[in-house]
């Protein structure tokens, strides 16, 4: 069972992720990708905020409110057309909690897809 706890492929990079999320879900490899840096964690803005993933191993408790708060600016700087939709690794969470207080969060402030690998 442990050895199911991380269903992606050891060794590859949050890169390698990334570009493997962008091509399942059919989005094109030539819309702009930019990359911030919110409490601690790279943050990706896939289409001007159509799509953020953060791909970081671990989120700590304490980061949830920064992180989710620094998203959901940057969203609001954007104003996406589309819904936006955010993606998180879910080993990255400690627990089921932190990562429901992630996504409740989120939700609040506009942001009702939230997703995780």
């Amino acid at each position: 069972m442990l050895d199911h706890a991380e269903h992606l492929v050891e060794g590859r990079s949050e890169q390698d992720v990334l570009y493997e999320l962008l091509l399942k879900r059919g989005v094109d490899l030539t819309v702009p990708i930019e990359e911030k840096e919110i409490a601690g964690k790279t943050v990706y803005s896939i289409g001007y905020g159509v799509l953020f993933a953060c791909l970081d191993e671990t989120i700590d408790k304490a980061e949830i409110e920064a992180l989710a708060k620094g998203i959901t600016d940057w969203h609001n700087e954007l104003e996406p057309a589309a819904d936006t939709q955010v993606v998180f690794r879910d080993s990255a969470f400690a627990d089921d909690i932190a990562k429901t207080n992630m996504t409740a969060i989120l939700e609040q402030n506009g942001i009702a897809h939230v997703r995780s690998l």
